[in-house]
């Protein structure tokens, strides 16, 4: 299956939840399907879809919503993040963001559907039972209080604060990381590996979360509006920690580059000891390596 027919899944199995049955709050669905059908990446559902495929597991409709319910999370993440108590922004992927659109409170609501309706978009899935709660469970944490959440209140209370490149790695490891371990995480329980190799398949996500922060940290200071698809220098008017701020440029940009070698090391682990077809992953990989 190429690129285009999984995110065509992706997008059928959005579309199908949102869409196709009577809502009883139209002006919610509107909302909702605004964030959603901006035209973003895809690049979490995507990877759950192609380490599945790498994994040797045949892409069912299932597996595509559980990738969608992955999507709506990202989403309501980025509705909330935009609102003016959070990062105060007015464009998202090039245009208005929906609290601008829509006002702050449907905003704040179509955020709230997108943070639950996922869990029902699992459940139904054609996927064995034990397999469905694991993934809940997995999605609940990589998202609440125990990761995407959790991570958005460490990096608000670290504001106009001198931190650590610890302390700034411990923020994203939950702010952006989660949600990028869990599309491997989530593959490794639906194809039934061992606790060891789910743990090292989540550990490449961790790191690849890790590089996709330090890479968007330098693209907020040195890439165009048309480039990002949204207000750059934000962090910098924020007073907030950066990992250009704390390493400079240059050193974030060799960072960036040596996280994901790191993650080409444990690929080769994997693909040592099971199938795992990683060529498609490591384009991915490359294609978030900084150059220049």
């Amino acid at each position: 299956m190429n690129k285009d027919e999984k995110l065509a899944l992706i997008e059928s199995a959005l579309e199908e939840f949102y869409g196709s049955r009577e809502q009883i709050a139209p002006n919610l669905s509107k909302a909702v399907l605004y964030s959603i059908q901006a035209g973003g990446k895809r690049i979490r559902p995507f990877l759950l879809l192609e380490v599945l495929e790498a994994l040797q597991v045949s892409i069912t409709i299932a597996h595509a919503q559980v990738a969608a319910a992955l999507e709506m999370i990202h989403t309501g993440s980025l509705i909330h993040d935009d609102l003016p108590a959070m990062d105060n922004d007015d464009y998202r992927r090039g245009r208005l963001t929906n609290h601008k659109k829509f006002g702050e409170a449907l905003a704040i609501l179509a955020g709230d559907a997108l943070f639950l309706d996922p869990y029902a978009l699992i459940a139904q899935a054609d996927l064995p039972s034990e397999v469905k709660v694991d993934l809940i469970a997995c999605l609940s944490f990589a998202s609440g209080s125990r990761g995407m959440v959790a991570g958005q209140v460490l990096d608000m209370e670290g504001e106009e604060q001198d931190l650590t490149l610890q302390e700034l790695q411990t923020i994203h490891a939950n702010k952006t990381g989660k949600l990028l371990a869990f599309p491997f995480e989530a593959a490794a329980i639906i194809a039934g590996l061992t606790p060891e190799l789910r743990l090292v398949l989540t550990q490449v996500g961790e790191r690849i979360g890790l590089a996709f922060q330090v890479r968007d940290d330098v693209l907020d200071l040195t890439a165009s509006f048309e480039e990002i698809g949204k207000t750059p220098q934000k962090d910098l008017a924020a007073e907030k920690s950066t990992y250009p701020a704390l390493l400079g440029l240059e050193g974030a940009s060799d960072f960036c580059n040596r996280t994901l070698e790191e993650v080409k090391q444990k690929l080769d682990q994997i693909s040592q000891e099971i199938p795992f077809k990683k060529e498609t992953i490591l384009e991915i990989i490359e294609s978030l390596r900084i150059n220049g």
